[in-house]
């Protein structure tokens, strides 16, 4: 399979016989999903993990008119905003799953809005966090509020290791507007859970700031996509 990072919390995942785009926001310079939409391999299906404009761009609803077979799969806070419409996606809160003939996807929980989402397809286990990360703006909440998130992310992560002992890709927040201990999360992350490959995600255009979480990743046992430019690609 080969994963292509967008931007910011956007990645395409293409497989032999499906295409998934995730968390749309912008495109590449180069346009790159506008541009290979119509030729992407096998069935399409577009995920947005929540109505923030960070992750879903209303655009998509649109690519029907590129490519007929899209199927998209939102997180159901998109239908209560009123964002799309209901017959026009299948919606999903966390503790759901759907499922066709080529990929499988259960809805677990977020630290903010909506969902994060566990993809089974062509053998592999993909997920993609959403917003999920251990919010605890530490420099800025009282110990009690910065605790109280803590909590809240690690109950999420337990539930997402009591359903898979490991992921093969998981695409992550690294967000440094977090502060000092903007790597908190994913840290958690990977020492609970263990990972194949961990692409970090929601940093913008902070490539160093996320490319500072590799040897953390690496000591625990995980290939790090060091991402340095929108629409770079790698194999997994």
């Amino acid at each position: 399979m080969k994963l292509t990072y967008i931007f910011h919390s956007g990645f395409v995942i293409e497989g032999e016989r499906f295409t998934l785009i995730m968390d749309y926001f912008k495109d590449t310079n180069e346009s790159f999903v506008r541009s290979h939409l119509p030729s992407f391999p096998g069935q399409v299906y577009v995920f947005a993990s929540h109505w923030h404009p960070d992750h879903f761009n209303p655009e998509i609803r649109n690519w029907k008119q590129l490519r007929s077979d899209i199927q998209y799969l939102f997180s159901r806070d998109i239908l209560r905003k009123r964002k799309a419409l209901s017959s026009e996606a299948v919606f999903l809160v966390k503790g759901e799953t759907w499922q066709d003939e080529r990929i499988c996807v259960r809805a677990f929980g977020s630290t903010d809005v909506g969902v994060s989402f566990l993809i089974e397809a062509e053998g592999k286990r993909i997920f993609h966090a959403g917003d999920l990360n251990n919010w605890h703006w530490n420099e800025e909440s009282t110990p009690e509020e910065a605790e109280a998130c803590e909590r809240h992310f690690l109950k999420e992560i337990a539930l997402l290791a009591q359903a898979t002992d490991r992921l093969d890709v998981a695409m992550f927040p690294v967000d440094a507007r977090l502060g000092k201990d903007y790597m908190r999360g994913a840290e958690q992350f990977v020492d609970r859970i263990r990972v194949g490959l961990f692409s970090p995600m929601h940093f913008t255009l902070a490539y160093e700031k996320a490319e500072a979480f590799r040897p953390y990743a690496e000591r625990a046992g995980c290939r790090f996509a060091g991402w340095k430019a929108k629409g770079e690609s790698l194999d997994f």
